[in-house]
């Protein structure tokens, strides 16, 4: 369960690093993270293993997925965000020399 939240983690980050703007990829990995803590916690609701307080859960996952997409958050600026959130809703300026 470790190895597979390590995964859920850096894959993505490693994909934001190398496909977005710098200033675009703490903004994108949190709304990355908040998405997969949503999934991880609708899986957790479907599945309802019994809780086991030496196993990590799905809740477990959710929780952390929550924290670092909240870290990232946090260490984004809000001007990277308002562009994250502008260069999806309108298609790229061409640029000019």
């Amino acid at each position: 369960m470790v190895t597979l939240f390590s995964l859920l983690i850096a894959l993505p980050a490693v994909l934001a690093l190398h496909l977005l703007e710098p200033e675009l990829v703490l903004p994108a990995f949190s709304i990355l993270l908040f998405a997969e803590a949503i999934f991880a916690v609708i899986a957790a609701r479907l599945l309802q293993v019994p809780d086991n307080a030496q196993d990590i859960t799905l809740w477990d996952l959710a929780g952390g997925f929550t924290l670092i997409g909240c870290a990232a958050a946090m260490f984004g600026e809000p001007d990277q965000a308002a562009l994250f959130l502008a260069e999806q809703g309108s298609p790229r300026p061409a640029s000019q020399p």
